[in-house]
């Protein structure tokens, strides 16, 4: 039930995204960013300094920074460790015990932590609107779009942006700003969200609604080979 090891992949770039049903473009007044699960536990699945974790931390910082200069709010989700059998609940079943009660094992990379400001929620289960207050400050804020990057985009991703529109939340996955097991599941994960329940971007369409000139990660030796 651990985490499995994931090959390097390349994130899918603006011509291989799905086709959108919904034709919603994100706005800076009425948008929050939600940063899904970006902690080590997750991250240390990935192969270090390689495709998709590289680009897709990368993508998370520019929208990350593009929102705290428009004044959108940004929440991060994040599981705390060492949980109980009753907090863990069915999770349990298909994850095992969770992260352990480690601050190594808890912590968000420093590209993309949290600043003053943010909001930090406790998560529960695979959306990030269960148990916390997420559906809460969105109202509070009066905004009704959802920005979402992070990880894993199969499992808390989409299930994250499926429940935004069951609230009637407009939801916007960033599509190279979310990694998962394989490209596979990944592209599996958009094609759902554009078809069901959110629009799925590119980080460089996303910034440009945010009204934030796009500007491109500086490329590595590693990602010219990948790609």
């Amino acid at each position: 039930m651990a985490l499995p090891a994931i090959a390097p992949y390349p994130l899918p770039a603006a011509h291989e995204l799905p086709a959108n049903r919904a034709d919603w473009h994100v706005d800076p007044d009425r948008a929050v960013l939600l940063v899904h699960d970006l902690q080590q536990h997750f991250l240390g699945a990935f192969p270090a300094g390689r495709q998709p974790v590289t680009g897709m931390l990368d993508n998370t910082a520019r929208l990350l920074a593009a929102c705290r200069r428009r004044g959108v709010p940004v929440v991060y989700s994040t599981q705390r460790g060492g949980q109980t059998p009753e907090e863990r609940g069915l999770q349990a079943d298909f994850w095992g015990p969770g992260v352990a009660d480690d601050p190594a094992a808890l912590a968000v990379p420093d590209a993309v932590a949290p600043a003053e400001g943010d909001q930090v929620l406790t998560k529960w289960k695979y959306s990030a609107f269960v148990r916390t207050e997420l559906a809460a400050l969105l109202h509070e804020a009066g905004r009704d779009q959802l920005v979402v990057a992070g990880v894993y985009a199969h499992i808390g991703v989409l299930v994250t942006a499926c429940d935004a529109w069951m609230r009637d939340i407009r939801a916007f996955v960033a599509a190279d700003a979310v990694a998962d097991f394989s490209r596979a599941d990944h592209d599996a994960a958009l094609r759902w969200a554009a078809g069901r329940c959110a629009v799925v971007a590119t980080t460089d369409t996303l910034l440009a609604g945010l009204g934030s000139r796009p500007a491109a990660p500086a490329a590595t030796d590693t990602d010219r080979t990948e790609v």
